[in-house]
């Protein structure tokens, strides 16, 4: 279920004029669709099965990863039964779906890097249709991002009766990523984006105000619409199973905030002292960065958290980097953020 034309008080930021992809995927051409039915929701806030103490090695072993993060985002503890059963429920189908929708997985993968939008966010169109371009919800959301059709005009959707181009992958994730890129402007926060993903602005706004202004999803969560509570937690569960632990798409602000501070202190005291900053202004792409500076994402990242998130929403960023390879970067960064540019754009060579 998708905003409400009444709830979409944000215009997209970027039109986007794309001329195809640079892998093969079968062609979405409109025609009259037998629409498959999506109905994912639980309707309670923890599904009914029974909790055992004694479970299986591995399954304990990514709970006990999803409380300590490996990566550094912890779960919620008011999240880990919900996640548990989750993940218990949905773990044998979603492990399939891995093998068949990787071709899926890589247009999103493409298109949310032009956006400066975590890859992981992909996820949101696993709980919205199964990844099915013609699922058809019961309230009209349609395509593999359950565009409603209001919606989907605003963010450049063609929607007709002969042709509907929220069954289109390419198009219908350009606009969903502008969708969220607006989202996220407003909430700055992964997890009401998904809430007003699902239900609205208006009902993450008054949640908001009835929670006594917290922005907390674990806090507000209770004043939000059942289902759009739990659309956040399949989210949630749908990552641990996808990725084994959580990342900066299943945690709060004020998490985010902390695992970028805790991030940043992993520095040792000679990689500090064997590197230097930078203030960064424009839409860089740490991808475009790594190709010009020869560095891998992982050592990027550990020097950089959340550099493509703050770059998509703020526009600068203070770029860490070991000297010589930050000495590559200024002398070329003018040709990498043209290049990251045109990533952004869709016209990368």
């Amino acid at each position: 279920m998708l905003l409400k034309n009444k709830d979409i008080l944000l215009l997209a930021y970027f039109s986007f004029c794309c001329a195809g992809i640079a892998f093969a995927l079968p062609q979405q051409q409109y025609k009259p669709v037998h629409a498959v039915y999506i109905d994912t929701t639980v309707k309670k806030d923890s599904i009914a099965l029974p909790v055992v103490n004694d479970l299986k090695s591995g399954f304990q072993n990514m709970l006990n990863e999803a409380l300590s993060g490996t990566n550094g985002a912890k779960l919620n503890p008011m999240g880990v039964t919900y996640v548990e059963n989750y993940v218990s429920r949905y773990k044998k189908s979603y492990s399939a779906m891995k093998e068949w929708g990787q071709p899926y997985f890589t247009l999103i993968d493409n298109i949310f890097e032009q956006h400066g939008i975590p890859k992981e966010m992909k996820y949101l169109a696993v709980i919205e249709s199964g990844l099915k371009s013609n699922a058809l919800s019961p309230v009209g959301a349609l395509g593999p991002w359950a565009f409603m059709p209001a919606t989907a005009q605003i963010y450049g959707l063609h929607v007709s009766k002969y042709h509907d181009d929220r069954t289109d992958y390419f198009k219908s994730t350009h606009a969903a990523a502008s969708l969220l890129t607006d989202l996220y402007a407003k909430y700055g926060d992964w997890l009401l984006v998904i809430a007003a993903y699902n239900s609205g602005t208006g009902n993450v706004d008054r949640a908001i105000r009835k929670s006594g202004g917290s922005k907390d999803f674990w806090k507000l969560q209770y004043f939000l619409p059942n289902e759009t509570m739990n659309h956040v937690k399949k989210f949630i569960g749908t990552h641990y199973i996808f990725e084994g632990e959580g990342g900066v798409t299943t945690v709060t602000k004020q998490e985010m905030k902390d695992l970028v501070l805790n991030k940043a202190t992993e520095l040792s005291e000679q990689e500090m002292n064997h590197s230097t900053a930078f203030d960064v202004t424009g839409r860089f792409s740490s991808s475009v960065i790594l190709k010009y500076v020869d560095l891998d994402k992982a050592t990027f990242d550990k020097y950089n958290p959340n550099f493509d998130n703050e770059i998509a929403l703020n526009g600068k960023y203070n770029l860490r980097l070991p000297v010589e390879k930050m000495n590559i970067f200024i002398a070329k960064r003018y040709v990498i953020l043209e290049e990251s540019m045109n990533l952004l754009l869709g016209t990368a060579k």
